[in-house]
């Protein structure tokens, strides 16, 4: 896996607050006596990185500051992760495929409690029990809502079966 890195003096805008006259902030920090300048002199150290596998924007020369991952990517979540910093920021390209991989984790972590013989409790952890104390019209309205979705997506997929085999059948029976 190749990133292609960006020079940032090439990106437009890029460091515009750098010089503390330009800082927006600059004259309240100044009449509310702080001192420090925003400057590479005062920044916090980088966090260790070495640990587990850390994915970067190709627009930034390192890894940011802060970095709120212990968890490295893993399985297709992963996959779809390290295909979507392949791209720039700006794009949708690099976005819709991070929105995915979210909800692939979801289902891999589902999966992964089923496997460790865990059955998790859904109910639970979507706030239903929550929901019904504190918003019971909602949650009632949003319950008969994916009720009837079920049951019409059930009827559509049994009614092509039922046609299939009376199909079938017809075939047959000429013969």
């Amino acid at each position: 896996m190749e990133n292609k890195t960006i020079d940032p003096k090439q990106i437009k805008g890029w460091g515009i607050d750098a010089d503390p006259k330009n800082d927006p902030t600059y004259p309240m920090r100044d009449r509310m006596n702080v001192g420090e300048d925003p400057d590479n002199k005062h920044r916090p150290t980088q966090q260790p990185t070495h640990q587990v596998e850390k994915l970067r924007s190709i627009e930034r020369p390192n890894i940011s500051a802060v970095y709120g991952t212990t968890v490295p990517p893993q399985g297709l979540s992963g996959m779809i992760r390290r295909l979507a910093f392949k791209y720039s920021e700006n794009r949708y390209r690099h976005w819709l495929p991070l929105i995915v991989a979210d909800r692939v984790s979801v289902v891999e972590g589902i999966l992964d409690d089923l496997v460790h013989g865990h059955v998790p409790n859904i109910y639970a952890e979507k706030g239903y029990p929550v929901e019904w104390k504190h918003n019971r019209t909602a949650f009632i309205a949003k319950m008969a809502t994916i009720g009837l979705v079920t049951a019409g997506v059930i009827a559509i997929l049994s009614s092509g079966k039922s046609e299939k085999k009376s199909k079938k059948k017809d075939y047959l029976s000429r013969y």
